[in-house]
């Protein structure tokens, strides 16, 4: 669980509705989404209120995610996605362009940080998945989103778990040089 909450989140203030059933049936709270990532999410609500360990996030435009409630902290909750790193597609709809952007880059970094520690070069991993150097290149900078198989077969080959490429430390260097 710590992994899923390590992951890069970005700011989004957007509304949403936290679903759960309760005592007398379904019981719907507004909150305020204050930052999403792949994995899950860190709500603000109205008011302290005890949840139960599931429920459901509903963002504004519809999509819902089943989740796990990670902690809670007075008016603030932080919930995993169940079902795991969230579809590239649902990401578009949690987060805008600019965060999918610093998302992207902020996995490219991750994707070349693990590469360095490896020894590999662009070109040996972009030769052993498949991909040209030129794609590799691109993704460590995070002008292009990898594609879910893509990024499984680079963790395999650099021996870490596909969740510290998508949720472990940020080298944060990297991140914001390539924001600059």
């Amino acid at each position: 669980m710590s992994d899923l909450r390590a992951a890069a989140r970005q700011s989004t203030a957007r509304t949403g509705i936290i679903e759960f059933e309760g005592a007398r049936g379904t019981v719907s709270i507004p909150c305020t989404i204050a930052d999403v990532s792949g994995t899950g999410a860190r709500l603000k609500l109205d008011w302290s209120l005890a949840f139960p360990k599931e429920a459901t996030l509903i963002f504004a435009d519809g999509l819902r995610k089943a989740c796990r409630v990670a902690w809670q902290k007075r008016r603030l909750l932080g919930v995993a996605f169940a079902d795991g790193i969230a579809s590239l597609d649902e990401q578009a709809l949690m987060m805008t362009e600019e965060e999918q952007a610093l998302h992207r880059r902020y996995i490219g970094a991750q994707v070349k940080g693990a590469r360095q520690a490896r020894g590999y070069t662009e070109a040996q991993v972009a030769n052993l998945v498949g991909v040209s150097p030129e794609f590799v290149a691109s993704a460590e900078r995070g002008d292009v989103s990898i594609p879910l198989h893509q990024l499984t077969h680079m963790a395999d080959l650099f021996l870490v778990d596909l969740g510290s490429l998508v949720a472990g430390p940020a080298p944060i260097d990297d991140v914001e040089l390539a924001a600059g």
